[in-house]
């Protein structure tokens, strides 16, 4: 249910009329198929009205997906999802890693 919460959290904050929303999540394809259930039965996750989740897969890992779940999650073939791997946090460790051990650790 975090991140459930941290979904809600986030669409309420950045939607701003907008009424589709993007999650690229590892196992989106497990976590969406019970999230509008979790919000409609709990008091404490809301989402604007009208809002649509499209569920992806990040690139790296939907290789390890069944291939039936393949086209549906794949960033490939979403459309509108532009050309990204969403692998961002990951892409990101090495320099920053760099970034602290120079200045902080």
């Amino acid at each position: 249910i975090n991140i459930d919460y941290s979904i809600c959290n986030a669409i309420k904050h950045a939607a701003n009329g907008i009424n589709n929303s993007m999650v690229i999540y590892d196992v989106g394809c497990q976590w969406n198929l019970h999230f509008v259930e979790h919000v409609k039965n709990s008091s404490g996750l809301t989402l604007p009205d009208n809002t649509e989740i499209i569920a992806a897969v990040r690139k790296f890992h939907l290789s390890a997906h069944k291939l039936a779940r393949f086209a549906r999650y794949s960033l490939n073939f979403i459309v509108e999802a532009g050309q990204v791997d969403g692998e961002i946090l990951e892409t990101l460790w090495a320099p920053l890693t760099r970034f602290l051990q120079q200045h902080i650790l």
